[in-house]
């Protein structure tokens, strides 16, 4: 790590023993980071939680009272918890370290007065860089030379034009990025230099924005917490069950140690072991689906956090831009021409009037044919390119360069036979005074042409002519104002804009710029990715507000976000020179009014999250760049791109394949799904533990016999319970699940009367089981038949309240049955079992039950029928009482005074 001055660097490099003396004294050019987790590490975590230890300690009171099967059947449960966290965690990590080195970079320098190519890591002070369009800055420099030399430093600055570098020293700039410095990770995009390293490692501004990573600490999301107040909860009713039925016990005058067995057996038969492994398995599951949409989930439990998000604090360039620029309109004298994608890999050029064909306008085709000939970008030999394909592009260079070649190849134009047909002769190159580039070609038949293309107010002073349908004409002030106002209109709409001239038989200097005949106009932009407008579309119907943050300019953010309709009438945009003028109780009263941050910094993004945490939001930040790691690492969903630096992808929970913001969109939904999943399976579990609670503590009140034995509870729990769980954890998305607002961060995981119905339901569940138990007890006096009766009822009533728990606002007959095949086969499944072990042999010893007739099982099939049917009038009942509730108090809350 080092930071050293220009002074002391050698323009003709290092020898290697001043190379090994720098790097022995400054160390490699690496940027600190966490060490990878041991395996082991990982693994031990998945203990932490609550819940799972209330199931270690369930184990150990198990093995004392001798139930040896049910302590086992508890910690295989753990361990396949355990393991299936474990499995995915280790998995995106080892995902992450061949992200990391399929880039392994290197950098060239001069050593001993030679050319060389070394690991980017053993790059020190004083090395000289030979850089050329393609490479990726190895360390932070100063420039020594430069020949039209051009960066990309959007990763570190968000600014998506490449910045011109020069070898006077110049004044910082945004952020201190100076135009006589390159630096570390960004790229060079044209030109060639030569620069004088002066920061490594840590030193460099990559590493300034790695430190900051280390002073954030990461925090539980809202499941993890709400998980653990809900264990506290069971751990705290398991001790007062217990409690309750040896003092009832006493009371009656059963031995005091017989009735501590049987209280602590109840309360360990309460706990629903089977959760934590459900909402692992859910979890598991949802990742999987979600890397089949794009989406890499770093940490488990960061699935349903995403359901959680309220703002989207995203980048521009990339995620909600195609990160390439591309020719929008092309001018004329005569004609105005709009490009518009097909969707089907090109463009077409429309007019006013509808599509037209480039090739039937003679002005269009030659400014064409300039675009490609003053162009020092081309495609690989036989190759083309086209808007949005995804096979052959133009080589790395300039990305204006680039997008004229691609609007030539979506005009249909042959950009290589275009070539062919010329030979460049002479360059004027582009430079930043001149604001322009011109050559000298001439055709197989010898005519010799100036090309010229530059910034329109530089180039249309040199013009004397314009062409008008292929006819050269004097340019008059009005046909000059009027290329000025299509200029000007362009602007407005934050399109770069170049224009195009040529003259015929040149001479080949710099004089030949003179009485040019002008041709048209280009407007380019990094466009909108077309998905990204439904996706904005998306998250306002679902209540999520979208905010773009961006290094970019006011005026190209703007234009982006109105198309996008991220920016609409009432949403503000703040520079990053407003934000610095503006105290944290400023930010916080107006931020809801802001819908983009422009030309901002770091620690400007950072700030923002923060804001927004400080307002109770829970915050989702995208990124790709170094710049954007903080702010990524500090909100609740950090998200990266696939194509992002490594910096930032250790510092998000979320991964982008494809770096679209529609795929965070989709992503955010099934967080939504995945959490109403959660609890359906908890609402079942939960009503079902309840049943059996009071199934036997009802049964010792009213003096019955033990109603069911310990290894007919874990027959209900291992099999009945497990899988359909399982299989409302893979319920598909409700249609209206992201046209409700998000929920907020302290809501309960018992909200909108959930508890309630849980309670009821459990009740019935109990209640239902106990009426079949007396029935078949006083009708039979077989003690055998009634547990099997009570046994029966009890599995046949939780799976038909599986089917309840699919919606919690209507009853069982207005729910779809089958649109889950899983759940259907799981509660088959789950049946056929209970058959086995009724009327099984081997199962009626292992199990202690009976056959049953066919009177007593249609006995218990009309018991558990009426359940449903009273459920399906009390819940909608319950809930429409509810919704007339919340209206009488809405009125309340609507006069608010217009400012």
């Amino acid at each position: 790590m080092a930071r050293a001055s220009r002074e002391n660097t050698n323009l003709s490099g290092l020898s290697s023993v001043e190379a090994e003396k720098q790097l022995a004294k400054y160390g490699e050019n690496i940027l600190s980071h966490k060490k990878s987790i041991h395996p082991a590490k990982i693994f031990a975590g998945q203990f932490k939680d609550f819940m799972v230890m209330i199931l270690l300690g369930a184990t150990v009171v198990s093995v004392l009272m001798g139930e040896a099967v049910e302590a086992l059947t508890i910690v295989l449960i753990v361990l396949v918890n355990a393991v299936l966290g474990f499995l995915q965690e280790y998995r995106t990590e080892k995902t992450l370290e061949a992200l990391k080195n399929m880039a392994a970079p290197t950098a060239k320098v001069v050593r001993d007065n030679r050319e060389i190519e070394i690991p980017a890591a053993e790059v020190v002070p004083g090395d000289l860089l030979l850089l050329q369009a393609g490479d990726r800055v190895a360390a932070d420099a100063q420039v020594v030379e430069a020949v039209l030399l051009q960066a990309d430093e959007s990763l570190l600055s968000g600014e998506s034009h490449p910045v011109s570098k020069m070898e006077q020293p110049q004044n910082g700039t945004q952020d201190n990025f100076r135009k006589d410095m390159v630096y570390m990770g960004t790229t060079i995009t044209k030109g060639r230099g030569k620069a004088a390293v002066v920061g490594t490692g840590m030193a460099t501004q990559m590493g300034q924005i790695a430190g900051m990573l280390e002073t954030i600490e990461a925090e539980r999301t809202p499941l993890q917490e709400k998980l653990g107040i809900l264990g506290k909860y069971i751990g705290i009713g398991c001790l007062l069950i217990c409690a309750v039925v040896t003092a009832t016990g006493i009371v009656r005058g059963e031995p005091v140690f017989d009735m501590l067995l049987t209280g602590i057996s109840l309360a360990v038969a309460a706990i629903p072991e089977g959760l934590p492994a459900v909402v692992t398995i859910a979890l598991a599951l949802a990742v999987s689906r979600m890397v089949k949409r794009g989406a890499l989930i770093r940490k488990l439990h960061a699935v349903e956090t995403m359901g959680c998000a309220q703002v989207i604090c995203t980048d521009k360039t990339g995620t909600l831009t195609e990160n390439r620029m591309t020719v929008q309109e092309v001018a004329t004298p005569r004609y105005h021409l709009y490009l518009e994608d097909t969707g089907r890999k090109n463009m077409r050029f429309l007019s006013d009037d509808g599509k037209v064909d480039p090739f039937g306008l003679p002005d269009v085709k030659k400014l064409i044919e300039i675009a490609v000939l003053c162009n020092n970008t081309h495609l690989a030999q036989g190759e083309k390119s086209s808007f949005r394909v995804k096979g052959p592009e133009p080589v790395p260079g300039d990305p204006t360069e680039s997008a004229l070649l691609v609007m030539a190849e979506n005009a249909r134009f042959s950009v290589p036979k275009i070539v062919r047909e010329f030979s460049r002769t002479f360059e004027i190159p582009f430079d930043s005074q001149r604001k322009r580039m011109s050559v000298v070609v001439q055709s197989r038949e010898g005519d010799r042409w100036l090309f010229s293309k530059g910034a329109p107010d530089y180039l249309l002073e040199l013009c004397r002519y314009y062409l008008e349908d292929g006819t050269v004409k004097l340019l008059t002030p009005s046909i000059r104002k009027k290329i000025q106002t299509q200029n000007e209109e362009m602007a407005k709409k934050a399109l770069r804009v170049l224009s195009f001239a040529y003259r015929p038989e040149p001479e080949e200097s710099e004089q030949a710029e003179t009485d040019l005949v002008f041709v048209g106009l280009a407007g380019m932009m990094d466009p909108p990715r077309q998905e990204a407008y439904q996706a904005v579309q998306t998250c306002k119907k679902a209540g999520i507000q979208t905010v773009m943050i961006t290094g970019d300019h006011v005026v190209t953010a703007t234009a982006i976000a109105e198309k996008l309709k991220i920016l609409e009438s009432g949403g503000r945009v703040l520079t990053g020179k407003e934000l610095d003028e503006m105290t944290d109780a400023q930010l916080e009263r107006e931020l809801e009014q802001i819908r983009v941050f422009a030309r901002v910094a770091p620690a400007h993004k950072l700030r923002v999250v923060k804001a927004f945490k400080k307002k109770g939001k829970v915050v989702a930040m995208t990124g790709d760049g170094v710049n954007d790691a903080p702010a990524i690492k500090e909100a609740d969903i950090g998200v990266s791109m696939g194509n992002g630096t490594d910096v930032t992808k250790e510092a998000s929970s979320v991964i982008l394949l494809d770096n679209s913001f529609a795929t965070l969109v989709s992503a955010i939904e099934e967080g939504r799904v995945i959490y109403k999943n959660i609890r359906k399976f908890i609402r079942y579990l939960l009503s079902c533990n309840i049943g059996e609670i009071v199934t036997m503590f009802f049964g010792m009140l009213m003096g019955m016999p033990v109603v069911l034995l310990p290894i007919q509870i874990l027959i209900v729990n291992l099999v009945t319970d497990g899988l359909p769980a399982i299989a409302l954890g893979l319920e598909p998305a409700e249609k209206d699940s992201m046209h409700r607002p998000p929920r907020k961060r302290q809501e309960g995981i018992f909200s909108d009367g959930l508890l309630s119905t849980i309670l009821f339901r459990g009740i019935l569940i109990g209640l239902t089981t106990l009426a079949v138990f007396t029935s078949f007890y006083h009708s039979s006096g077989d003690l055998t038949i009634a547990r099997t009766g009570a046994l029966a009822a009890l599995v046949m009533t939780q799976l038909v309240h599986v089917f309840e728990c699919k919606r919690e606002e209507v009853g069982i007959f207005k729910i779809n049955l089958l649109d889950n095949w899983k759940l259907v086969a799981a509660v088959v499944f789950s049946a056929l079992v209970l058959a086995l072990s009724i009327h099984l042999p081997i199962c009626n010893r292992l199990f202690q039950t009976a056959p049953l007739s066919w009177g007593q099982i249609g006995t218990i099939t009309a018991y558990c029928a009426a359940v449903p049917i009273l459920s399906s009038v009390v819940i909608p009942l319950k809930n429409r009482l509810k919704r007339e509730k919340s209206q009488e108090a809405l009125p309340l809350q609507l006069p608010v005074r217009e400012k």
